[in-house]
């Protein structure tokens, strides 16, 4: 396991570089995110440990982080005052690009991973924009009404975006659906419905809503969505289910609010999440996991469970993100002890 600390500075989120497997970025915040600077780190991984390639300080906290998918040195930050900033890491300490639309804190950026060419950002204002990153002005305004604090772009479709909300939904947008009243949104799924039970079982009982606080798309099957938050369950849902359909699979486990998830690049069934317990865990969510010789229904409520389990961190865990490159498993984290750990998924598996 390597290790960093970012001194005085306070990790949020962390992203490998969609280009270079030795690049990590990492955004983070002086005291916890409450007040003072944020600070962009660019670290690379060497054979004598982890190194600073570069950083940059920002007047106001950072709370997330996406490289550009189509130059390998443009990456972007949300911020604390409502900004967004797109920084080249080749160039000096000034962003090459600023937008300032929202009127509340930036807490997620996500590049599209199909286009190319548009990114999204969400705020507490509930609002969801896409942007084109030459264009000064943001293209569509997606409204949320309610605190989002994630929100993507499918990583099979350019015009399909997620979010999740204070307000416990998931909502889709199809921008390629007419501009009309509903702003494009096709279906807004209430996270605490119960899931539907199997032939035979008694069905579940819902829950009270809270906070959703992060989402994302399997990278395998196009419709799977995983959400997770303040109750400290993470869920599974298929869209193809509809609104009234219930998650598919259940993973209750974490002692506190799940800050972070995030599917693996590499199987089907595995994803990470980082919580507020100071554990970064690793599950199945059970689509992989035969019953004789069948797969179970995947449209039915799964046994999902948890595989292992890192506690390192020593304060509230933010960030998880794979490696796309080389053996699966390698993973780094980041959190409020001012730490960022690479480690291998496989060990805590193993173990």
């Amino acid at each position: 396991m390597l290790e960093f600390r970012t001194q005085g500075f306070n990790g949020y989120s962390i992203k490998y570089s969609p280009f270079f497997d030795s690049r990590i970025a990492v955004a983070s915040s002086a005291n916890f995110g409450l007040v003072g600077n944020g600070r962009l780190y660019i670290l690379g991984l060497t054979a004598n440990g982890i190194v600073t390639e570069k950083w940059f300080d920002t007047q106001d906290s950072l709370f997330d982080t996406a490289w550009s998918e189509s130059h390998e040195n443009q990456i972007l930050t949300a911020s604390g005052d409502g900004s967004i900033k797109l920084f080249d890491i080749s160039l000096d300490q000034f962003p090459i690009q600023s937008w300032s639309e929202h009127g509340r804190e930036v807490f997620s950026v996500h590049w599209n991973l199909v286009g190319k060419d548009t990114f999204l950002s969400s705020s507490w204002d509930g609002t969801v924009r896409i942007w084109n990153p030459t264009r000064q002005q943001s293209l569509t305004t997606l409204p949320t009404h309610s605190c989002t604090y994630s929100a993507q772009f499918s990583p099979h479709s350019a015009s399909l975006v997620s979010a999740v909300s204070s307000d416990s939904y998931l909502r889709l947008f199809d921008l390629r659906t007419p501009a009309s009243a509903s702003n494009h949104l096709v279906l807004a799924i209430p996270i605490h419905s119960p899931p539907r039970a199997s032939p035979g079982v008694p069905p579940a009982a819902g829950v009270p809503p809270s906070e959703a606080l992060t989402h994302d798309w399997n990278k395998y099957r196009d419709s799977v969505v995983a959400c997770a938050g303040v109750d400290r369950v993470i869920r599974t849902f298929d869209i193809r289910r509809g609104a009234s359909g219930g998650p598919v699979a259940v993973l209750p486990g974490h002692d506190y609010a799940v800050r972070r998830l995030t599917w693996s690049p590499h199987l089907s069934d595995v994803l990470l999440s980082a919580s507020y317990d100071m554990t970064c865990r690793v599950w199945t969510d059970g689509s992989a996991i035969g019953v004789g010789n069948k797969l179970p229904d995947p449209l039915a409520f799964g046994g999902g469970r948890e595989l292992g389990r890192m506690g390192v961190h020593t304060e509230f865990a933010t960030g998880v993100d794979w490696c796309l490159f080389g053996a699966e498993g390698w993973c780094a984290s980041c959190g409020w002890d001012e730490r960022v750990l690479i480690w291998d998924v496989r060990a805590v598996m193993a173990s």
